[in-house]
């Protein structure tokens, strides 16, 4: 074993939460490892959040040009579209590089220590790294800390009966695809199936999805979700609701479903399993340290503290939600805490994105959720179809809703559904986070003509005072 690295911080894990809390630990003079046994940017930036809007941003644009090759109310009119998917997926895949490249600069530049290899958890303050050096094993790091920081993100749900393999994929293997099936099943209608079922539907696949529940994206309420299914309709995307999924077919070529009583083949050349994300708790030594737990979640309290004196925890590995910002949050908390500041990670709201197409974004509450909480409230809805920069964007379909308190106005949670509104995540959140109420939004000049001008229209509307509706 090579002699022992001690510090101050060692955090498992280089994704969002682990390279942030890094990054401000560097930034605050603290003494800090980072390990990571994969590349720096863990599923977010390279197998998750950053090359799926790379593929949807391939899929919009080869969309919109065959929409050219026909008879197009802009009165414009293009040749038929090729797609080389090879370059396209080298134009993703460069993306990601430059970002993960970037996180290891800034690393650098923050004295952060970058171990590569596999962490093992040997005590609270112990840790050995077995590391990856061009597919040799070497003998194993031994790192000894103060604070030890868990951020080991998360992982694809397998189906017991149908395991990652052959034409059973992920997520992973969905973003970077040598070549196109000519069909493609998906388990799962939450926000990563629908998310990739609508790129490889503009790409020309056949696409079914298939839901155990009775409506798609099942998080959300269901004013929210009726944009998104009729797209998905005009799409020509296959829904299944209400219906069990039993395994492949015999010949390997089909997903047996069942709606019912009734049972069918659906024909699929591939089937993406997007059923969840689970906690990445096992197979690094974490059970050794016995920390409290919720499921496959390690418990923390609001302050990303565990059960056990100097062990914090952020990010997928804490359970819901799942969000790299929440990570990244959680990570600058645990940083400037260990740099001797008071900090408590209890934020008024999380943003939380699904880039379908129509997108939807949601922060705070939703009225459902307000009246489930006792809290008498208001809500009011701002329709695209009356935006005017929604009209010359050709993306009316969809609104912008806020959710306040009756008696003082305040602010409570704000929903959009619309091609574009994820751009509104920040301006929700931070009215929410300010504790802004309904005259300060409804009074705050917007610039016209935007979309953004359907945030103030909300607020307008549910103090009566609409101007455009």
């Amino acid at each position: 074993m090579s002699n022992p690295i001690n510090t101050t911080l060692l955090i498992i894990g280089g994704g969002p939460g682990g390279y942030v809390a890094a990054i401000r630990a560097g930034q605050l003079g603290i003494p800090t490892v980072l390990v990571e046994g994969d590349a720096l940017g863990g599923t977010c930036l390279n197998i998750g959040c950053i090359p799926s809007k790379a593929l949807i941003h391939v899929a919009e644009q080869f969309h919109a040009l065959q929409g050219y090759a026909g008879d197009s109310p802009l009165g414009i009119r293009a040749q038929s579209p090729e797609l080389d998917l090879a370059r396209s997926v080298a134009w993703k895949d460069g993306i990601v590089k430059k970002l993960t490249t970037g996180v290891g600069a800034l690393l650098k530049k923050h004295k952060v220590t970058v171990v590569q290899g596999w962490a093992r958890i040997v005590d609270g303050k112990t840790v050995d790294v077995d590391p990856v050096a061009k597919g040799k094993a070497g003998a194993p790091q031994r790192i000894r800390c103060e604070h030890l920081l868990l951020a080991t993100g998360s992982e694809p749900v397998a189906l017991p009966f149908m395991p990652f393999g052959g034409p059973v994929i992920s997520s992973t293997e969905a973003l970077s695809p040598r070549k196109l099936p000519k069909s493609l099943a998906i388990v799962g209608a939450g926000y990563i199936g629908l998310e990739l079922g609508i790129v490889y539907r503009k790409l020309g696949v056949k696409v079914d999805v298939i839901e155990a529940q009775d409506r798609i994206l099942p998080v959300y309420d269901a004013d929210l979700v009726k944009p998104v299914h009729a797209a998905l309709k005009s799409l020509g995307i296959g829904l299944h609701l209400q219906t069990q999924v039993l395994g492949l077919s015999e010949d390997g070529k089909g997903l047996r479903v069942q709606s019912g009583k009734t049972e069918d083949v659906l024909p699929a050349q591939q089937v993406l399993v997007a059923v969840g994300r689970k906690p990445r708790s096992r197979g690094f030594g974490l059970s050794s340290l016995m920390l409290d737990m919720d499921g496959l979640a390690v418990r923390v309290d609001d302050r990303c503290r565990t059960s056990m004196n100097g062990v914090w925890a952020i990010g997928d590995l804490t359970g819901e939600p799942m969000l790299a910002h929440r990570a990244m949050a959680q990570g600058e908390c645990v940083a400037e805490q260990i740099a001797g500041h008071t900090r408590r990670f209890v934020p008024a709201a999380i943003p939380a994105v699904c880039f379908t197409d129509p997108e939807v974004v949601t922060a705070g509450l939703s009225p459902q959720q307000a009246a489930q909480a006792g809290i008498d409230a208001i809500d009011a809805s701002f329709p695209l179809a009356a935006n005017g920069r929604a009209m010359t964007l050709e993306s009316t379909d969809g609104f912008v809703r806020v959710v306040a308190r009756r008696d003082n106005h305040l602010i409570l949670g704000w929903q959009a559904v619309g091609r574009g509104v994820s751009e509104f995540a920040a301006a929700f959140g931070q009215s929410i986070e300010m504790g802004a109420r309904l005259e300060d939004v409804g009074h705050t000049i917007h610039a016209h003509p935007t979309q953004g001008e359907a945030i103030q229209e909300a607020a307008l509307r549910a103090l009566g005072q609409a101007l455009h509706v």
